[in-house]
């Protein structure tokens, strides 16, 4: 039996903290002991395992304290194993560490933050590399791109992501297909929110009764993409496009379930989700030609088209507005349950 501990403070977020909660109830259910950073109140339904223990905790990832003053040291130094899901952690752990490291954006794409901020992250990240003896990544493009960034001296484990329960569960309800195609993501500029609001204005032309469906809410959206305000200002454009604003994961399955397409037009992504979600749901998928998107949904039945072009983009969702496929995801490929195995099998063996 390990001593493990956990470091859950993203688990109410999106993306890792998604990852994060999927993975845990497979991690908690083996013979070991867990320690679980984060607040209780995110964890609640975590605590009632008998083999694990919360370490209350709320600093930010990121942040100095985090670096330099981090809680429950003592506590952490004592276990076998630390685990986190994110590329943060004290200086002070000297126990074996094991990262889950989901992409290298900030390296691969160093105009989304200025020059300081890029070397700090750079030295930050290279320091914690240094420091991990394991890592795991979402995709053999992340994978490479780490080794390109960070070096080749560690061992890296791809695990593919899975496809959360909510998605998988049956329902006792009928979707049916509405005129609107769907967009999840935020307005940073690698997830390409512009091309697809300009190819959206064209489609328009020949499709009057179709929307934009933006899952998120447009007062909480911040970017620096000054293109993407301009189109979000546009009255016209504007008028035929749905913020969601918060919804629950039943509200977001049955948009995802009952869009004609779901539209991912990234210029970066280590993994990429949404389409996944779509394509179990039966919702067609159009997604930019980028080299993970190949890696991930080449097998399957989605439409790519050329990174960052308009015309590219607008043709594509022409021409599969209904366009009804049979869709296939192989679940044994997508399965947080693999992913959690994989995980613990390398913590177990760890002497």
């Amino acid at each position: 039996m390990k001593k493990i501990v956990i470091d859950c403070r993203l688990i109410g977020n999106s993306g890792i903290g998604t990852y994060l909660r999927e993975i845990l109830p497979y991690l908690l259910k083996t013979k070991n002991k867990f320690f679980l950073i984060g607040k209780k109140e995110k964890l609640k339904e975590f605590l009632g395992y008998k083999n694990v223990e919360l370490l209350e905790c709320d600093i930010k990832i990121f942040s100095l304290k985090e670096l330099f003053y981090f809680p429950h040291i003592k506590i952490i130094n004592k276990c076998d194993i630390y685990y986190s899901p994110n590329f943060s952690i004290s200086l002070w752990i000297k126990i074996p560490i094991y990262l889950t490291i989901h992409d290298v954006i900030f390296l691969d794409m160093p105009e989304l933050t200025s020059k300081l901020e890029y070397i700090v992250r750079k030295l930050y990240y290279k320091l914690v590399y240094k420091k991990a003896k394991k890592i795991f990544t979402v995709s053999k493009f992340s994978k490479k791109r780490i080794e390109k960034n960070l070096g080749k001296d560690k061992k890296i484990i791809v695990t593919y992501n899975g496809i959360s329960k909510y998605i998988l569960e049956k329902s006792d309800e009928d979707y049916i297909k509405k005129d609107y195609i769907i967009f999840i993501g935020n307005i940073k500029k690698h997830k390409g929110l512009k091309i697809l609001l300009e190819a959206f204005k064209v489609v328009k032309e020949k499709e009057k009764k179709l929307k934009l469906v933006i899952v998120g809410n447009q007062n909480n959206f911040r970017t620096k993409d000054e293109e993407v305000i301009r189109l979000l200002s546009d009255k016209k454009l504007n008028e035929n496009i749905i913020f969601t604003g918060y919804i629950n994961n039943n509200e977001l399955k049955k948009l995802i379930a009952e869009a004609k397409i779901l539209v991912q037009p990234s210029l970066y992504e280590g993994f990429g989700i949404p389409p996944l979600e779509a394509l179990t749901l039966g919702t067609n998928v159009i997604v930019s030609n980028i080299e993970v998107f190949n890696e991930i949904y080449g097998e399957y039945n989605v439409k790519f088209f050329d990174i960052n072009n308009i015309n590219s983009l607008s043709s594509t969702i022409l021409k599969n507005l209904n366009n009804n496929k049979n869709n296939y995801v192989n679940l044994e490929k997508f399965s947080y349950f693999e992913v959690s195995k994989s995980i613990i099998e390398e913590l177990e063996y760890e002497k």
